[in-house]
């Protein structure tokens, strides 16, 4: 069965209750469920808090006066920017002074994301978001739905939810699907094989349900390989989430479209062997999506229908930022939000 047939099947059993994948096996069941505890037990566990990027970034030469573009980041440890010291180098903070950069204004940031979140946190992690009106949210997850064996088909029911509810309130969504889990360090054969087959499933599965739901699916592929699984500093200290500079390449990937998504200038080139402008099945765009990163994934139309007989129909892209050069973040003005101590004064 191939990856878009698999998607197809993942997405129908998210809409209608069913399994997805079907049963890999007792035997083998069991045997990837020992290799994820012991994957578990190889992977240091958080003992400290990423660091607090939340409030509001200013890239230089930005007017801080000007009114603020509201940024939403809602996911995982990755989207947290666990394995970092700094709060420049977290993912969010990158894309929001790419943001500011882009717009020329000040980017308020706001980072719901938790370590050891699963996509069955998204729903409420929105809910939290809402009263602040993000214009944009931006979603990375997955990896622990992989890790802890969730059935894909509860993992998408759960994205497509969240996506929901934020489009239900006019914010824009873009969502940085499962990344290829096949490179990571700590994770042993067979649990390897199994990993980078299951996540690049979930990767197609979660495209066709952001596109359904109106959002934009950025594909992080094996964006931490191949050269992640030789270069050990691209890794954090526990060899299982990126470092700061694995983090700065998943923002610069997500970064374009997010900005497409406010409708800011970007660039769109062919991704890959197919024009940009060529529609294609969901399915099929999704698993050519899956294992190619920085190729989004977007809804459009044939003729002015949205769906043809093999379903949606989808559009893929690469894109980057004009031609405007992102500073980093360090060259950036951040405002954190006062704490309780500060209004005490």
């Amino acid at each position: 069965m191939g990856r878009a047939s698999r998607a197809r099947r993942v997405a129908t059993a998210a809409a209608f209750g069913g399994t997805g994948l079907g049963a890999i096996g007792a035997a083998a069941a069991g045997l990837m469920y020992g290799e994820s505890k012991l994957a578990r037990r190889r992977i240091a566990p958080a003992e400290t808090n990423p660091p607090t990027a939340d409030g509001l970034w200013t890239a230089p030469g930005v007017q801080s006066k000007r009114d603020k573009l509201v940024f939403a980041m809602l996911g995982d440890s990755s989207a947290a920017g666990y394995g970092v010291h700094r709060d420049a180098e977290t993912p969010a903070a990158r894309i929001a002074v790419g943001l500011s950069a882009l717009s020329r204004r000040p980017v308020e940031l706001v980072n719901v994301a938790e370590v050891g979140a699963q996509s069955s946190a998204l729903l409420e992690q929105a809910e939290r978001v809402l009263p602040r009106k993000p214009a944009l949210a931006v979603v990375m997850v997955g990896a622990n739905d992989v890790t802890h064996l969730v059935r894909a088909s509860d993992s998408v029911r759960h994205l497509s939810a969240a996506i929901e509810l934020l489009r239900e309130n006019n914010i824009e969504v873009v969502v940085g699907t499962c990344p290829d889990l096949g490179t990571i360090r700590p994770i042993a054969q067979p649990l390897r094989w199994m990993v980078r087959r299951l996540s690049r499933t979930l990767a197609a599965a979660q495209t066709m349900a952001v596109v359904g739901a109106g959002g934009r699916a950025v594909s992080l592929g094996d964006i931490l390989g191949p050269e992640f699984a030789t270069e050990r500093h691209y890794f954090s200290e526990d060899q299982f989430h990126p470092s700061a500079t694995g983090y700065a390449r998943a923002a610069d990937v997500l970064l374009p479209s997010a900005a497409a998504a406010l409708g800011l200038v970007t660039v769109a080139r062919p991704a890959g062997p197919f024009t940009s402008d060529k529609a294609r099945p969901i399915a099929r765009a999704a698993a050519r999506a899956a294992s190619r990163p920085g190729t989004e994934v977007v809804g459009t139309s044939v003729d002015g229908v949205a769906t043809g007989r093999h379903g949606r129909w989808a559009r893929l892209t690469r894109r980057r930022a004009g031609d405007v050069i992102t500073p980093t973040p360090e060259a950036a003005v951040h405002d954190q939000p006062a704490t309780m101590s500060d209004t005490d004064r």
